[in-house]
């Protein structure tokens, strides 16, 4: 085995060389319509696109596929070997079919174009060689042109798989742009996992778990202290009255202030005397994962919960430490 003198020079070589690459789809883009004609055909569709390749293309197709159905545009992979072979079934007359070739001259390839000419419908060429039988062929040339790859032997597809894959990226990216596709309609299609949680989890999914520790703007220290240890959330919500407007907080840290510096009799104590006033805020149908930033902005551990501008109880950082949002 032959030693590597400078294993992170030559990293660094070849992620500069794909970024290169990248560079110069972004310039081809710039010089024609194609891309902008093909993102317009595909917002007009009322079937799916289909994403096809063979070899480390295919690879490529079916992340791309991914990645249109998690964005909003429904898309379906097909191996160009199998689709001489059944997979073609797959394709419907309202489809939009996006072939993904580096040299745009494989046999598979030049044996499912007639096929999908056929079928009457759109196809897409995201090539490296514009010159190539799959881009003379297609209604769209997605160009992501590529000098030569990052292998030494300039044969594993290393640079054209990256141009390729951006290329699709920034397909996937426009599609979602145009079509106003928001956080919202992001988290309808990415329920699981921490990502899904972050998306979806509201704050009063939280809370409702959670104790409701209150005491009215005259309560006693007595009443105070005994609400905020036996709710167990560090703190208690001052109304002015029962189901009232909130006046404030008391958390456990301004107890433990009050007490160090109180010269006063306690007995004359009242949760109005040491509230923080107007504590900051957060409403049930928020997402949870705004509470932890505002909770992370604040340095704190809660945040009081309102509907509709209304007490309605507490968040707390291990309830986000719970779901595994922190």
């Amino acid at each position: 085995m032959k030693p590597l003198n400078d294993t992170n020079s030559l990293a660094k070589k070849v992620l500069l060389e794909e970024a290169d690459a990248i560079r110069g789809v972004a310039e081809a883009i710039a010089l024609t319509p194609d891309f902008a004609l093909c993102v317009a055909a595909i917002l007009s569709l009322r079937g799916r696109v289909v994403v096809t390749g063979i070899g480390k293309s295919a690879h490529i197709a079916g992340k791309i596929v991914a990645t249109l159905n998690s964005t909003g545009t429904p898309a379906l992979f097909m191996h160009a070997a199998d689709a001489i072979h059944g997979d073609l079934g797959m394709i419907q007359a309202e489809d939009f079919v996006v072939a993904i070739s580096k040299s745009g001259d494989t046999p598979e390839i030049k044996v499912l174009v007639p096929l999908l000419k056929r079928k009457g419908v759109p196809l897409a060429a995201l090539v490296s060689n514009a010159d190539s039988y799959l881009a003379v062929q297609a209604d769209f040339v997605l160009h992501a042109p590529v000098d030569r790859e990052a292998c030494p032997h300039n044969l594993a597809p290393t640079t054209s798989t990256t141009a390729a894959l951006a290329l699709g990226d920034a397909l996937a990216v426009c599609l979602l742009e145009s079509r106003e596709f928001t956080s919202a309609d992001f988290a309808r299609l990415h329920p699981g996992g921490t990502l899904g949680k972050k998306l979806y989890l509201k704050v009063g999914d939280l809370s409702r778990q959670n104790q409701q520790p209150q005491v009215l703007a005259d309560a006693q220290l007595k009443e105070i202290i005994l609400e905020i240890s036996g709710k167990r959330l560090g703190a208690t919500a001052v109304l002015q009255a029962a189901e009232g407007p909130l006046l404030g907080i008391i958390t456990d840290g301004d107890l433990r202030r009050m007490l160090s510096t109180f010269a006063g009799r306690l007995e004359d104590v009242r949760a109005q005397d040491i509230m923080t006033p107007s504590p900051m805020t957060i409403e049930t149908d928020d997402f949870a994962a705004e509470a932890l930033v505002r909770m992370q902005n604040r340095n704190i551990t809660q945040l009081v919960v309102t509907e509709n501008g209304k007490f309605s109880g507490f968040i707390h950082l291990h309830d986000l430490l719970r779901e595994g949002l922190v």
